[in-house]
């Protein structure tokens, strides 16, 4: 079998990707995040969702009420063999150190570091088939925008492709006014989609310093510390009415410009500019940040690591309005904890030292996330997906290691839950080894048709390059079928 030749460089410098420059909505001081509110907040542009909501009404096409998308982003790329394709009768090189275990599935097994997803696998959809081809990490890019040219290592334009989440916040927006429409926590800026040829407006608000967070080490391990949640406090002597009173100074010189526009437009920005600050203001976003507002018995049930906590800001988040949250499962800041090569005296584990103690954290968020939101009866809303950018060489031994695992781009597996969808079901199958698509192979394409369905954004949807080009926001996809 042949290999991909892409190889790994550990040298993670970001010089070369302006790893000092800030993206998304980043705010240093309390300040800037005044400014960056009235700029619209998270990225969201609301007076754009408001005319986006507003045009909507006037065509007849209603915009979807609450459906949302919460993304486990397994940053590193998780061994599909080692996961949910685990190859048993294999020899040991290929099968690796783990066993498999029966499932609520008859039938089907996954890895039994994974006890409780497979208790609840009714719940699931496993997909083996795939297609991971060039799909790259630093930056992670092909998967969440749904197209293969998104590759900023091989191509120059690479980054300009909008994420499936921003084109989500442009064409459906959020779901409740007051709510930015994409959030993510992030570890490295380098490991989440942005907006790219859509403008900065539909950039992620990175939740971060918005919630009151513990602070891990790139090892992993909780340094004692949080984050503070300061997003959302005023600077010192500007108050709620004071920022009002800037409001209204604001709509009155609208006013006086819209005196000289004919066509109306200037109203409607006035309009806009006006609910826009009102967001800002409120406190609606502002408590779905705060985790401290939930009931203890549901904080100990996600518990106290960092990942977990952001799980459950996740669902607080998109029971709040937001329509997509990302999570960066990462604790260092280069290419993801889940990518597992084992390199000696690196921090890459390989399969046991490096995978085996992520399994039964990313098996309690995942299943503890879907059964609260199944409680909640939110699940047929909330699609939730976890995945990473590729999967990893059927054969362990790689740059050094025994047991680790190299990229392999050829081919990965996926797991998704709610959404209304049909689940209890695995798609697609490997070879004998893993190492190749047998059936049913599944584009990123195919991905991001499946999440734009889920959210009603037209799939025929267009946006414009600097050349004013549209570019269909679907790339050689369409919905998988069998989840429908």
């Amino acid at each position: 079998m042949r290999r991909p030749t892409a190889q790994h460089n550990h040298d993670h410098a970001f010089t070369a990707m302006n790893a000092e420059r800030a993206e998304g909505l980043t705010v240093h001081s309390r300040r800037n995040m005044l400014k960056a509110g009235l700029a619209g907040m998270a990225g969201l542009s609301l007076p754009q969702l408001l005319r986006t909501r507003a045009a909507a009404a006037e065509t007849g096409r209603a915009m979807a009420g609450g459906k949302s998308v919460i993304l486990l982003w397994m940053t590193g790329g998780p061994s599909h063999i080692d996961t949910w394709d685990m190859k048993p009768n294999r020899p040991f090189n290929n099968r690796g150190p783990f066993s498999p275990i029966s499932t609520a599935l008859p039938g089907v097994q996954i890895c039994e570091h994974l006890p409780k997803q497979a208790a609840m696998l009714d719940k699931f959809t496993i997909i083996r088939s795939v297609d991971a081809r060039k799909s790259s990490h630093e930056p992670n890019r092909v998967f969440q925008t749904g197209n293969r040219l998104a590759a900023p290592r091989t191509n120059p334009l690479g980054d300009k492709y909008p994420a499936i989440a921003s084109v989500v916040s442009k064409f459906h927006g959020a779901n409740q006014p007051g709510m930015p429409p994409y959030v993510a926590f992030m570890r490295s800026k380098s490991h989440i989609g942005y907006a790219g040829y859509l403008g900065k407006q539909y950039d992620p608000f990175i939740g971060n310093e918005a919630a009151d967070l513990p602070i891990y080490s790139l090892l992993g391990e909780d340094t004692g510390k949080t984050s503070g949640a300061s997003l959302f406090n005023l600077p010192l002597g500007l108050h709620q009415d004071r920022l009002g009173s800037r409001s209204a100074l604001m709509r009155e010189f609208d006013r006086l410009r819209s005196d000289l526009d004919q066509s109306g437009s200037m109203s409607a920005v006035d309009t806009f500019g006006q609910q826009a600050v009102e967001m800002v203001t409120g406190r609606r976003a502002q408590q779905a940040f705060d985790i401290s507002l939930e009931p203890d018995d549901v904080r100990a049930r996600y518990g106290k690591h960092l990942w977990s906590q952001q799980a459950l800001l996740a669902r607080r988040l998109v029971e709040a309005g937001v329509s997509f949250v990302t999570l960066d499962l990462s604790y260092h800041t280069a290419s993801g904890t889940w990518d597992n090569h084992g390199i000696p005296g690196g921090v890459y584990g390989g399969i046991s030292k490096g995978l085996k103690p992520l399994l039964p954290l990313f098996d309690h968020i995942v299943t503890t996330l879907v059964g609260d939101l199944d409680e909640r009866g939110l699940l047929d809303d909330v699609l939730v997906i976890g995945m990473g950018e590729f999967g990893r060489t059927p054969n362990m031994g790689t740059q050094g290691s025994t047991d680790g695992r190299n990229h392999w781009p050829v081919v990965m597996s996926m797991a998704l839950a709610g959404g209304g969808m049909r689940h209890g079901q695995v798609i697609g199958a490997t070879d004998h080894n893993g190492g190749q698509i047998k059936e049913r192979p599944v584009t990123p394409g195919d991905l991001a048709a499946t999440i734009y369905k889920h959210m009603d954004v037209p799939l025929d949807a267009t946006y414009l390059d600097p050349r004013g080009r549209p570019n269909f926001i679907v790339d050689e996809g369409s919905p998988i079928a069998e989840l429908f």
